[in-house]
């Protein structure tokens, strides 16, 4: 008989992306044969995400600070902002060490059939950011996915008016891959070889 608390605790695990139940048993065990309090600190990591973690209001990652260290940082290049599906991918960019720009992370990607528009996403703060900050280059580093591609063009349809250069990271990155799941080099060369969008 399986205890009921290894059991909800191995359940809860499963529900994180790329755990199955073997793994999250494997955990578990893990967890219970630690020594020096490891299963204490983790919980209070755990307490401590869910209660310090924010969103930045400039760049919509998400930090223990408002602004984000990224948006904070006067050293990081103004003029210039990537713009990412989800903080993820903002995490993939910055382990790279070949960007020195800011970030704007839209939430998501234009969907239709999943009722994502333009309004679910954060492009009206993009807008603002764009028009008010002196922003002279956006790249638009979204997926390779139909939506991602998706996005991108409406990008170029929302900003064919301002005087802002749009450009496309070179995807290195396997067509329906996701940048979270990209290595440091290939990013690199991704940012270093971008194009224009328009």
């Amino acid at each position: 008989m399986v205890s009921p608390v290894i059991q909800n605790l191995v359940n809860r695990l499963r529900r994180l992306p790329g755990i199955g139940t073997r793994s999250a048993e494997r955990i578990v065990f893990h967890l219970m044969a630690a020594q020096g309090g490891e299963i204490a600190a983790l919980a209070d990591s755990l307490t401590e995400l869910g209660e310090r973690i924010c969103t930045c209001g400039i760049c919509g990652n998400l930090s223990d600070s408002d602004p984000c260290p990224v948006c904070g940082n006067p050293e990081r290049e103004r003029e210039i902002i990537c713009v990412v599906e989800q903080v993820e991918d903002l995490y993939a960019i910055e382990r790279s060490s070949q960007y020195r720009g800011l970030y704007h992370v839209l939430g998501g990607v234009l969907s239709p059939i999943a009722g994502i528009g333009p309004n679910e996403l954060s492009i009206g703060k993009l807008v603002e950011r764009v028009r008010h900050k002196g922003v002279r280059e956006l790249i638009v580093a979204t997926n390779t996915s139909t939506e991602g591609e998706a996005t991108a063009l409406y990008l170029v349809h929302v900003f064919k008016e301002d005087r802002v250069r749009l450009t496309r990271i070179a995807h290195g990155i396997p067509v329906g891959g996701h940048l979270s799941y990209v290595d440091s080099g290939t990013m690199a060369k991704a940012l270093e070889g971008r194009r224009p969008l328009s």
